[in-house]
């Protein structure tokens, strides 16, 4: 939900994040031997190479996602916690690991990951006040919002200086009261969804409404945020959202319908640099002259 991130100790902690589709980090630290190292909200199957390295390297790996993860490696080293449960995010996966010690924070997740449900449910535990709710839906779909980009220049925040500005709180109320840089993530927000509001189905069926925003820096940014507003407006109705690369192909975002949390990674996983989880997946490159097949297919898969 916060962008996706690993973190690896040898003497110094070290933070390794980037936007949000950029998955593969455990690459960028394959050469580590004999680390600690927490891995959080990526793709085990598409770091497997380099897991099985750093295992084979001495390292010590803990591991918790929500997506599916296909074959996981059976070694001492490695504690893995993947839960690819449509109803569930890496968020509310550590919940359970810290028993709930942190709870307000997996509720920001879970909202940030269009699990309204799923929050709300995990927010009945804590007694708050229909404002304060608000307060951490707002929260975790701001917060989802600054990781939708390409490349960091479209992003309000680097992820790591966000994480930093969100480290010191224990409590998310109080990052929302005393945050400097809440305030801007809001603004962003609503003029993005501002841009974005008037736009109709690029095309629209019994399966779902397809959207095609403008190859702009506002588009790339609400990309998530706004593919969660149309599946909540219709939840009996699949979505995606196209948006052209700069290299011509076709960056998309699918939600499965929120009344059935299924298949958006089947469509996905069909075509070239596609993945994800069940309930909402994408595709980074999809060559133009594959994008007749996509359509065909996002019917066949959501057409009840």
């Amino acid at each position: 939900m916060f962008g996706v991130l690993a973190y690896l100790r040898i003497c110094q902690p070290t933070l390794i994040t980037g936007v949000k589709r950029d998955i593969r980090l455990l690459h960028r630290i394959k050469d580590a031997t004999d680390a600690d190292i927490t891995v959080l909200d990526i793709s085990m199957a598409s770091n497997l190479e380099d897991l099985q390295l750093l295992l084979a390297h001495g390292c010590r790996i803990f591991y918790a996602d929500h997506h599916f993860a296909d074959t996981i490696p059976n070694s001492p080293a490695l504690r893995s916690y993947i839960d690819p449960d449509p109803e569930v995010c890496t968020a509310l996966i550590v919940d359970r690991l810290l028993d709930g010690r942190y709870r307000s924070w997996a509720v920001v997740g879970a909202f940030g990951d269009n699990l309204h449900t799923a929050a709300t449910r995990a927010a009945s535990s804590l007694k708050l006040s229909d404002h304060q709710l608000d307060r951490l839906r707002e929260l975790g779909e701001l917060l989802n919002y600054n990781g939708y980009g390409p490349t960091l220049a479209d992003l309000h925040f680097p992820p790591p200086r966000l994480y930093a500005a969100l480290k010191p709180y224990p409590d998310p109320l109080e990052f929302y009261e005393h945050s400097e840089i809440l305030g801007r993530l809001r603004h962003g927000y609503q003029e993005d969804m501002h841009r974005a509001g008037n736009t109709a189905p690029l095309l629209e069926s019994q399966a779902g409404r397809i959207y095609k925003l403008p190859p702009e820096p506002w588009a790339r940014r609400v990309a998530g945020v706004f593919s969660n507003e149309k599946a909540r407006e219709k939840p009996t109705l699949a979505h995606a959202l196209i948006i052209e690369n700069q290299d011509k192909t076709y960056r998309i975002s699918v939600r499965a319908p929120l009344a059935n949390k299924t298949n958006a990674d089947t469509l996905c996983l069909a075509f070239p640099t596609g993945g994800g989880r069940a309930a909402a997946a994408g595709i980074n490159g999809l060559p133009p002259d594959m994008l007749p097949a996509f359509l065909q297919s996002f019917e066949k898969v959501f057409t009840p």
